[in-house]
């Protein structure tokens, strides 16, 4: 098979653990006589210092024409630290989002035996957790209306939500619950916001649809407690932009490391995969960052966008050999020894 990929690389650590993750690719394409087309483009901040825009129109064009983007992590810190910035790296990735159709963001989960004892949780409230997000990405309240009024003293954000937006989003997690283990959680804070009333009277429409699927209903507040009490009670959850975004980073943590956890953002022509930790300034260049993540991205990338189960189970497969054997970077390490963000590809890309 003929594989055109996108590679955005971005900020930060971005570069550093795609380059691991296309040596990966490279390799399994390789094994299993496939071809890829690796075609790069700019965004973030990377962007911005070329040609003042986060997500520029080229960039674009190279991801409407790709069958996947393989992304790596956007943001640097002199936009976090200047709050008059008129150009933010995170706007590429809104506008990415949003000109690309990528309403569903994947987000699963999972825990690795070996690592179990680096979660900052008990292992006897870990252990057989496996759930997977699915957040609305391209509205809500990060592209609704907003503004200043009384001359800069008042500030306002708008979520708003439409039916069909819920809908398409509910469709997947039905669908998603009925591949699993038809377990779905709809997460919303119905018992104070109107948008949440909609979302849950939408899904509550669907169940008539899918009724070997066992749906809950959640407010928001309880279930980033259930989080950390018990995760492996979760198998499929549902939500909005703002909850899914503080929500899932919050699951990330269960396995041990934010380096570990991949991600799929599904559109309706094209879909993107990424690791969800973000662009780590402070170990830019360095060659300490997590690659698995990335590498675990490609993994979803193989089975999702190209439908090559046996490819993506032969990269999860070397990514637990490789936390067997301790072939991990310094976050994982603890006093054994840590390897190079580059060493860990080496060895993973020689294992294949």
């Amino acid at each position: 098979m003929e594989l055109n990929i996108a590679l955005l690389a971005g900020d930060g650590i971005g570069p550093e653990v795609i380059d691991q993750a296309v040596k990966v690719c490279d390799a399994v394409a390789k094994k299993y006589d496939h071809k890829i087309n690796w075609t790069s483009a700019l965004t973030g901040a990377a962007a911005i210092d070329a040609v003042g825009e986060p997500y520029p129109n080229e960039t674009h064009e190279i991801c409407t024409n790709a069958d996947a983007v393989l992304f790596g992590a956007i943001g640097h810190p002199r936009f976090d630290n200047d709050p008059s910035a008129k150009v933010r790296p995170e706007q590429g990735l809104l506008k990415m989002r949003q000109k690309l159709g990528l309403f569903a963001n994947v987000r699963p989960t999972f825990t690795f035996p070996s690592l179990i004892d680096k979660s900052p949780l008990k292992q006897e409230r870990i252990e057989g957790t496996d759930l997977v997000f699915l957040r609305e990405l391209t509205s809500g309240i990060y592209f609704g209306k907003r503004g200043r009024e009384d001359n800069g003293e008042t500030a306002y954000d708008t979520c708003t939500y439409t039916r069909e937006e819920v809908k398409r989003l509910a469709k997947k997690g039905f669908e998603m619950a009925m591949a699993r283990n038809k377990k779905l959680c709809c997460v919303d804070k119905a018992n104070v916001l109107e948008s949440s009333r909609l979302w849950r009277e939408t899904v509550q429409a669907m169940e008539k649809d899918y009724p070997e699927v066992e749906v809950s209903y959640e407010f928001v507040d309880a279930v980033a407690m259930r989080l950390v009490q018990w995760p492996n009670s979760y198998d499929v959850l549902i939500t909005e932009n703002l909850f899914g975004d503080i929500l899932t980073d919050e699951a990330s943590v269960i396995s041990g490391s934010m380096g570990l956890m991949p991600s799929a953002s599904l559109g309706e022509k094209t879909s993107l995969f990424e690791p969800i930790h973000g662009s780590y300034p402070q170990a830019a260049g360095k060659d300490i960052a997590n690659p698995l993540a990335t590498v675990l991205s490609a993994a979803m990338m193989f089975e999702t966008a190209f439908g090559l189960q046996e490819e993506a189970q032969a990269i999860k497969n070397v990514v637990d050999k490789s936390l067997e054997e301790g072939i991990v970077t310094e976050d994982l390490a603890g006093d054994a020894k840590a390897y190079k963000t580059s060493e860990v590809g080496d060895w993973l890309v020689k294992h294949i």
